[in-house]
């Protein structure tokens, strides 16, 4: 991890800022831990005020003040992120803005099938808005409570629908955003075509704070199917469950939205940690694939049908098929709570990465392989989305053992292990950062793994738009 400079704010500029913002617009550190934390206790934040703007016009203003005096600016959503994208972790020069105020759902058209909501909307909130319309809004994830619309776009989340959906930018149709020199990029008509050169939506979703602030934004919604079907299925392997994926496509074809890749030490592990929720076999199988699929009716008797087609092939060695909406909520517990087992558990090292689909089987195995190379006792937790390559290793110490003193008796093996992962990614193809972005903690492996050509382009587009790296400074690119 590299070190990000900032200029020292003078006292008459962070007077002018907390001016702009009026009483209830800034908040000083030492009143705002929050800002500071990281959801898996990496890192600790700083910073020399929280700004907490409620308006696009405030954001412009704040903006502009720190062109002109060269002060970073750390974007801040939903703290959810676990890359310290969100965090200043080498100064405390830095000034915090906070989109929280931001929060208003601005336009809901049913007929553009569109909503246009501020960048502090939690994304719970924009699905329990477009769900009052019949629509829905598909993007989605364990962190739907408390993530918001902004950190969302500004890392191209992805999560459980990315199969079906896309990711975040798959969604999107328009921004708006507040350029590092302060000026209001306002670009949220509805249009699906717009051939009007670089589509600068694409360049600012995804750039992690570093080329702007989105500060509102027009998504995409789509109509509620009028039928759910979501199964926990037991397999033998992860090349098990994608013969069953490609099974299933033939019967159910683009219904399928979620096929969630877990290892049975996964559902022990979750299921010990949250006593509420219940293993959803008799004997706990090697593998499970979580699937779900949503469309017309009648889609239920096609599940069951290519379900039996999956167990004529002996792909499948059970299978539980929820009948009710509370037993569907149920068996997604098991796979949304799995972050959170991972950490009450003392995972030391927790790895987003994606390879193609034709190279999960070897993937996971030779990664599993890698990781015993360097310690043959510990435990892995791999989970992730089948359905798009993305596999998360979640790798925790020997039973028995804490985390704190298992890494302080293995010294180095957390860079060891993550950077294992990694090779075994590159060797298949595949990308180090599949959903939660590269932020401060993965600069280094970027510069690594990266083509010599992307990065150069990617670091002369930051320097265009950005020529006093004011933006997020020391996220993405050092």
């Amino acid at each position: 991890m590299r070190k990000a400079q900032f200029s020292e704010p003078a006292p008459k500029t962070l007077d002018a800022i907390k001016r702009v913002l009026g009483p209830a617009g800034w908040k000083a550190p030492q009143d705002a831990s929050r800002y500071f934390e990281d959801p898996r206790g990496h890192f600790r934040g700083q910073a020399s005020l929280i700004a907490l703007p409620a308006s696009t016009t405030q954001v412009a203003e704040i903006v502009r003040l720190c062109a002109a005096n060269s002060i970073g600016i750390v974007p801040y959503s939903g703290g959810t992120g676990v890359v310290a994208g969100q965090l200043s972790i080498d100064s405390d020069n830095a000034i915090v803005v906070s989109l929280e105020r931001m929060n208003k759902l601005r336009h809901l058209s049913v007929d553009d099938s569109v909503i246009v909501v501020e960048a502090g909307c939690i994304l719970e909130n924009v699905h329990a808005a477009a769900q009052d319309h019949d629509m829905m809004f598909p993007l989605n994830m364990a962190s739907k409570g408390s993530c918001c619309i902004g950190g969302n776009l500004a890392t191209n989340a992805g999560g459980i629908q990315v199969l079906r959906y896309g990711n975040a930018r798959d969604l999107c149709l328009g921004v708006e955003a507040v350029l590092p020199d302060g000026t209001v990029l306002d670009e949220l008509s509805p249009l699906h075509k717009n051939n009007t050169g670089y589509d600068l939506r694409h360049l600012l979703i995804g750039s992690e704070g570093t080329l702007g602030i989105i500060t509102a934004a027009t998504l995409k919604l789509k109509p509620q199917d009028p039928e759910t079907s979501t199964a926990c299925l037991a397999i033998g392997s992860p090349a098990n469950g994608l013969a069953v994926f490609q099974e299933m496509k033939r019967h159910l074809g683009d219904s399928i939205s979620a096929v969630e890749l877990m290892r049975g030490l996964g559902l022990t592990l979750v299921v010990s940690k949250f006593p509420g929720l219940r293993p959803p076999f008799a004997q706990t199988p090697d593998w499970a694939i979580l699937l779900e699929a949503s469309g017309t009716l009648g889609l239920g008797d096609r599940m069951h049908a290519a379900l039996g087609a999956c167990f004529d092939m002996d792909l499948l060695t059970d299978a539980v098929v929820a009948q009710s909406q509370s037993q569907r909520d149920s068996l997604w517990a098991l796979r949304e709570n799995t972050p959170a087992a991972n950490r009450m558990a003392g995972a030391f090292c927790n790895s987003d990465t994606s390879v193609p689909l034709s190279h999960i089987d070897d993937f996971v195995k030779d990664t599993l392989q890698a990781i015993f190379d360097i310690h043959p006792n510990v435990q892995i937790n791999s989970y992730g989305h089948l359905g798009d390559g993305n596999i998360h290793h979640n790798v925790l110490p020997p039973t028995g053992v804490s985390k704190t003193e298992f890494v302080s008796a293995n010294p180095g093996i957390i860079d060891a292990v993550r950077l294992a992962i990694n090779d075994v990614t590159q060797k298949h193809n595949g990308s180090i950062s599949a959903e939660h972005g590269i932020g401060r903690l993965k600069t280094n492996d970027l510069e690594t793994y990266a083509s010599a050509a992307r990065y150069d382009t990617l670091k002369r587009i930051k320097a265009a738009l950005d020529p006093k790296s004011i933006m997020n400074p020391g996220a993405l690119i050092r």
